[in-house]
């Protein structure tokens, strides 16, 4: 067997279980061949390459994995932070035509070639971090036209740039301007939204915001029970603002991909979400942005062996932060994670959340060879910095 290209000289990290207790190995070799994987093993035993790269000591680790982005969008929400920090009311700020409908009314303004246009630098960010696979949500445009507009221009990332996109339908974040009834627009979102965002095969899972401001249990678990029956797995943003059970609700009703968010999280919606091994997903961009003061129960999520992931949320409202770097390192800082599982929570587990592991989120055979290799000694060094990039080559699906 001839390889592609090998890597030669690193320090691995593989990220499999059980690799957070151990020094990244030497002396091994990673062979990679249509960009997947073929070897990884003791170097005198790899196989030829056409070409190898010497990784001359430094650390590989897989590529990371933002899991929960809303980095498609237009416009951004820089007057009504400002307008915040100079101490107007949330009311006040949404008066003077702010809040998520300011954003709604960008995207639904912007084609399709202006939200790629707009999106790109900020992908382009997170790629010059290492990052290989990212998640990216509607829910800006709140009706079929609109959110299937911002789902084709997800779609189209992936082929402007060396990136893998999963896409999630989020029809269900928020209601759309001059909407009073939200059943009617659930209603909508099943019936209307869903169908040609499917249809057109735009959507890798369904994701709704159950929460006091957003959409109850009952309103979510029925575009739940609708993505069920289109053969989509579900994510959910739950307990962010109060605890209403919906992470709890979609662990065991669903077997969701993931909850994110999950400050209010309690004991219940934990045993729940370890049973069904649901991910929670931690946004520490947001738990800063917006100033919360609630932590999610990291020491709880942890006794249950309940995965944890990490991720920058990037939005123009709550998280405007296009730093993966910076998320683990806030992670740290802010929930309480170690450096190892702030690594594990943008690698191995944020892969875990959107469904891929089978595929990503590991150095192993068989799996596509998305790599980073860092100008670090240890992984820890990784996240310690802050405002500091110490990567030095990307590796997506073998092209380096």
């Amino acid at each position: 067997m001839q390889a592609d290209r090998l890597i030669v000289n690193g320090r691995i990290w593989t990220g499999e279980p059980g690799a957070d207790a151990r020094p990244p190995a030497e002396g091994l070799a990673i062979a990679e061949r249509s960009g997947r994987i073929v070897f990884l093993g003791p170097a005198g035993d790899a196989p030829t390459a056409r070409e190898t790269l010497d990784a001359e000591g430094r650390l590989v680790t897989p590529g990371l994995v933002d899991c929960h982005t809303h980095i498609v969008h237009a416009g951004n929400r820089a007057g009504e932070w400002q307008m915040r920090l100079e101490g107007r009311s949330y009311e006040e700020v949404a008066r003077a035509g702010g809040g998520i409908v300011s954003t709604v009314r960008s995207v639904r303004a912007a084609s399709e070639d202006r939200l790629v246009a707009e999106t790109l630098p900020r992908l382009d960010r997170l790629i010059a971090e290492g990052v290989t696979t990212i998640e990216v949500k509607s829910g800006y445009g709140l009706d079929a036209e609109n959110e299937a507009k911002m789902l084709r221009a997800a779609r189209r990332l992936e082929r402007t740039r060396n990136v893998t996109v999963r896409a999630t339908h989020l029809g269900a974040h928020a209601m759309p301007p001059g909407a009073t009834d939200k059943d009617a627009y659930i209603a909508d979102v099943i019936e209307r939204q869903l169908p040609l965002a499917v249809g057109e095969s735009l959507v890798d899972a369904v994701d709704a915001f159950c929460e006091g401001i957003a959409f109850s249990p009952d309103q979510v678990r029925r575009v739940f029970a609708a993505a069920r029956a289109a053969g989509i797995p579900v994510k959910i943003h739950a307990e962010q603002l109060s605890n209403l059970g919906g992470a709890a609700m979609a662990a065991a009703e669903f077997a969701a991909l993931s909850a994110d968010h999950v400050e209010f999280l309690d004991e219940a919606g934990i045993a729940a979400m370890a049973k069904a091994g649901t991910v929670a997903v931690l946004l520490p961009g947001a738990f800063y942005f917006i100033k919360e003061t609630r932590k999610p129960p990291v020491a709880g999520l942890r006794a249950a062996g309940v995965p944890m992931a990490g991720a920058t949320d990037c939005n123009p409202g709550s998280s405007p932060l296009t730093s993966l770097l910076l998320a683990m390192n806030m992670a740290c800082t802010f929930f309480g994670l170690t450096p190892l599982e702030a690594l594990a929570g943008t690698t191995r587990e944020a892969a875990r959340a959107l469904g891929i592991l089978d595929h990503s989120g590991t150095v192993a055979p068989t799996k596509w060879c998305d790599l980073a290799i860092w100008n670090v000694g240890e992984p820890a060094e990784i996240v310690y910095g802050i405002g500091h990039n110490p990567l030095w080559k990307r590796v997506w699906r073998g092209h380096v």
